[in-house]
């Protein structure tokens, strides 16, 4: 896939997990961007183990997983952090923290208790809220993320 084919892939995918509709103003413009950007980051910035949250990112498995902690991060403002425990593995190597930004929690209602799924894909992870199955966060790989980043267009 080449490099202009892989950003149109991942801008597809990115519009489909917004939900905010688009108009053809200024100020839509402008929302729909802000929701994409809070609605995707990259596996180095949103997935630490639980255990050590400074350590190296670790291997997160398909599946479903329950929040069990949120807190907010004081060194990082509009950000919380979500431990998550997958269903099949109780034990320490089967949680991980999840940092997303506040506004996507609040838009999407995610609380402790609630059950989330991961699944896999083609350019990272994509969290979804389990009983209605509706993304509500994109990880890109680092690569993918990096593909992505804006530039200022100058007219």
């Amino acid at each position: 896939m080449s490099p202009f084919d892989k950003n149109l892939a991942v801008l597809a995918l990115i519009g489909a997990v917004t939900t905010a509709p688009c108009a053809a103003s200024s100020t839509a413009a402008s929302s729909a961007s802000d929701s994409i950007a809070t609605s995707v980051g990259s596996a180095s910035d949103s997935i630490k183990n639980s255990s050590d949250s400074s350590s190296k990112n670790k291997q997160v498995a398909e599946g479903d997983y329950k929040i069990i902690e949120m807190a907010a991060m004081p060194d990082r403002a509009g950000t919380l952090r979500l431990k998550l425990q997958a269903l099949t593995d109780a034990s320490e190597t089967g949680a991980f923290d999840l940092y997303l930004p506040q506004e996507v929690v609040v838009r999407h209602g995610l609380t402790p208790d609630q059950t989330v799924t991961v699944r896999q894909r083609a350019y990272g992870l994509e969290f979804a809220v389990a009983n209605t199955q509706q993304a509500f966060f994109l990880v890109l790989a680092d690569d993918w993320y990096r593909e992505l980043k804006s530039v200022a267009v100058v007219l």
